[in-house]
């Protein structure tokens, strides 16, 4: 038998999944979606485990899928989102650089701090966005969906999975919210995030009854939306943005019509699955558009 044939057969490699999922993670919860095919219809499951563990946490995704390629969007409670100067240093020394423009702002010790950056192709000033999680939290994370069998693509955070919404060259602005979380507002076109920002005071959006929106809610939602608006049309100098999309549960649909009395752009409230099966869709999202470019 030919030699080289036989140096490309490894009997203990397994042969690599086909099989992509979207993944997204909270501290006790798992949302995975999975799109259709010719074969298949889509599928989402949800589902919770014990706080932070992971091998349980994947060992379920395994079981109801099989062996797959998974990207993975992490909660708001994994990461903070700082804005920070930027460091005036080659871009291959800037994520070093970038370790101790943080390390006074983070609870974590730089030896447990895995960072990473983004930019707007839009920035007018010398800042960028850094990425910060725990490091041996990370790692754990990983190496649980490695010991379960899935193959992880990449991990991202909620404010760059929001940019997977549309796929068109319109300015949106969109309201996020999770249960329990603060509010997230962020404008985004053609697959990149131009602005975000956490919004405080609408923590229990989601818990507040249609007739109450109207009691100064709704009002002072409109009043956050407007500023974001003004410093993405004055110090971006952008275009009005086309559309506000609301991505929570809750009542969506009256909050809507009650902002949108307040606004000539049409707001638009996401119908169907819950706020973490949409995450983990837009994660899967992520993965076709890597694959794009």
């Amino acid at each position: 038998m030919n030699e080289s044939l036989l140096d490309k057969i490894q009997f203990w490699r397994k042969a690599a999944p086909t099989l992509e999922l979207g993944v997204y993670i909270c501290a006790d919860k798992v949302s995975v979606f999975q799109a259709s095919t010719a074969q298949v219809d889509a599928k989402v499951i949800s589902f919770s485990f014990n706080h932070h563990d992971w091998e349980e946490a994947f060992s379920q995704v395994t079981k109801e899928f099989g062996y797959a390629k998974i990207q993975i969007v992490l909660a708001s409670e994994f990461y903070q989102l700082l804005l920070v100067d930027k460091p005036n240093v080659p871009v291959e020394e800037l994520k070093a650089a970038l370790l101790w423009s943080v390390k006074d702002i983070v609870t974590q010790p730089v030896t447990n701090i895995q960072l990473d950056y983004f930019e707007s192709s839009k920035q007018t000033t010398n800042k960028v966005n850094v990425v910060v999680t725990e490091k041996s939290l990370l790692l754990a994370l990983l190496l649980a969906a490695k010991n379960a069998g899935l193959v992880t693509i990449g991990v991202s955070i909620e404010e760059m999975a929001v940019s997977n919404l549309f796929d068109d060259n319109q300015a949106r602005l969109v309201l996020s919210h999770r249960e329990g979380q603060e509010l997230l507002l962020t404008v985004v076109r053609a697959g990149e995030v131009f602005m975000q920002r956490r919004v405080r005071g609408f923590l229990q959006i989601d818990k507040i009854s249609a007739e109450d929106l109207a009691y100064g809610v709704a009002d002072n939602l409109s009043l956050e939306i407007q500023r974001s608006m003004d410093y993405f049309e004055s110090q971006l100098r952008e275009a009005p943005v086309s559309s506000i999309e609301l991505l929570m549960d809750g009542e969506r649909v009256q909050l809507a019509n009650l902002i949108s009395a307040n606004f000539d752009q049409s707001v638009t409230p996401h119908n169907g699955a819950s706020v973490e099966v949409v995450f983990a869709e837009l994660a899967l999202a992520e993965i076709a558009r890597g694959e794009v470019q």
